[in-house]
């Protein structure tokens, strides 16, 4: 359970980020914070959350869905 949560938490780190840097971009013409230092911990993050659900399913801390047939 505490597995899901803290993927939950960094997804929703990246939704923040990404609007972050949405609203930076819409806002500023000359940004003083770079866009891109806020797009960057977005793609980071995102790299984290897939490396811990391969390692998560490797040790067998989650479930696969079973087949349908």
């Amino acid at each position: 359970m505490l597995l899901k949560i803290i993927i939950i938490a960094l997804l929703l780190f990246i939704i923040a980020n990404l609007v972050r840097a949405g609203l930076i971009m819409l806002r500023q013409p000359q940004p003083e914070i770079k866009m891109s230092r806020y797009l960057g911990r977005r793609v980071m993050f995102s790299a984290l959350v897939l490396i811990l659900i391969f390692i998560a399913q490797a040790l067998g801390f989650l479930d696969q869905n079973p087949r349908p047939y």
